[in-house]
């Protein structure tokens, strides 16, 4: 994942590259969009969320989760995320969605 400058009101975009999917297309970058709620007044980092369109599949992933930092000054983003695969009926919506946790650190 590659996120570009935080603007001023908290949104940011970038671009998500996968290691894993359920295709057997070439995984390609995928574009992102996402918003960074300000830390809280009590302390706590700040919340955030971002959509990441795949550009090799039918469907769309958002994640939702919080920014940390530990004492040592490692950044850790902790998410939960949801994607939603396109199937061809409404009949077919129970197999369209998948649930996890991912959790990204910088890479310098």
């Amino acid at each position: 994942m590659t996120l570009l400058a935080l603007d001023m009101d908290g949104t940011f975009s970038g671009s998500y590259h996968t290691a894993v999917a359920a295709t057997d297309k070439q995984i390609l970058v995928s574009p992102l969009q996402g918003v960074l709620q300000p830390p809280g007044t009590k302390g706590q980092q700040p919340t955030f969320g971002f959509t990441v369109q795949w550009q090799f599949a039918d469907s769309t992933t958002v994640f939702v989760g919080q920014c940390f930092v530990d004492r040592r000054g490692k950044e850790v983003l902790e998410t939960a995320w949801l994607l939603w695969e396109g199937v061809p009926s409404r009949r077919d919506v129970w197999k369209a969605t998948r649930v996890g946790t991912s959790v990204f650190t910088r890479v310098k």
